[in-house]
């Protein structure tokens, strides 16, 4: 069954929720107010007049309560004003209780009904008390969210090792999987120094290549591969991977060919060269 919606984001750089749009006419820019399971959130359009099939909905689809006022973006305003004060107030409080926990931001629900504070800890903390002395401060309902090292670094924003503006911070709506296996597909240099963002986790940026990177290396032969060259046979030493060409020991020498000017590859089989490896060592050991 088609479902009209329109996309909604709460954040910066944030991760996109579908509401349907309940007859209210919107378009891209927009500012709405919704019902989330927070509470009533001030959100703005970033995609309108999309269908959807039901399967592709994680939650049941809510309506668009309103089209944001100028009161409800003066109210929003005033509540973002207050969280500076609100985080070092809340510093204080996670002093006293000597709780090992980075606090990483704070908001409130446009109707103020709840004050939601984020933060980041190694482990489990219990923060029972540390909620009641907050709710007495603010006189409001509290909810600790502690977020992964991912999101922290979203939350905080940085300079990237590439020397820009972290990725999370200013576009990546949603985070996908990275795995050393992508890192490994690009030849990449698996100290993980090398290959890790601000948060310590794999590079977000590793997982945008990957698509080109395994379509480039179809067709080419794996590493320690023999192949037949205009030149004789040998075997790859070395490849790369985006100019489609392999380093190829010869008899007398090491050159570098173009994968489609290699007459012959053979595959290679790991456990044969491990006994090859082997049985030369034992030859070397009996000379």
């Amino acid at each position: 069954m088609k479902n009209e919606v329109i996309g909604v984001r709460f954040k910066e750089a944030g991760k996109k929720y579908y509401f349907s749009p309940n007859g209210i006419e919107l378009d891209n820019g927009d500012y709405v107010v919704v019902e989330t399971v927070r509470g009533v959130e001030l959100g703005e359009v970033i995609e309108s007049d999309k269908s959807i099939e039901d399967d592709e909905l994680s939650t049941q689809l809510k309506p668009i309560i309103r089209k944001a006022t100028r009161k409800d973006l003066d109210k929003d305003a005033r509540n973002k004003e207050e969280l500076p004060h609100i985080m070092q107030l809340c510093k204080k409080h996670v002093a006293t209780h000597d709780l090992d926990m980075k606090l990483l931001g704070a908001e409130y629900t446009l109707d103020r009904s709840k004050l939601i504070i984020y933060f980041n800890a190694e482990g489990r903390i219990d923060f029972r008390e540390l909620v009641k002395d907050l709710a007495n401060e603010f006189r409001v309902r509290i909810e600790l969210r502690q977020v992964g090292a991912r999101d922290g670094a979203k939350f905080l924003g940085g300079i990237g090792p590439c020397g820009y503006l972290l990725c999370c911070n200013t576009f990546l709506g949603e985070f996908e999987t990275v795995s050393i296996k992508m890192a490994k597909n690009q030849n990449l240099s698996l100290n993980p120094s090398n290959i890790s963002g601000l948060c310590g986790k794999l590079l977000c940026c590793i997982r945008y290549e990957d698509d080109t990177y395994s379509n480039m290396r179809e067709g080419m032969p794996k590493m320690m591969s023999r192949v037949e060259t205009p030149e004789g046979k040998g075997q790859v030493i070395a490849a790369n991977i985006l100019e489609r060409t392999v380093k190829v020991n010869l008899p007398e020498t090491t050159k570098h060919f173009k994968v489609e000017d290699l007459l012959r590859i053979e595959e290679y089989d790991q456990l044969d060269f491990v006994t090859n490896n082997k049985n030369d060592q034992r030859k070397n050991n009996h000379t």
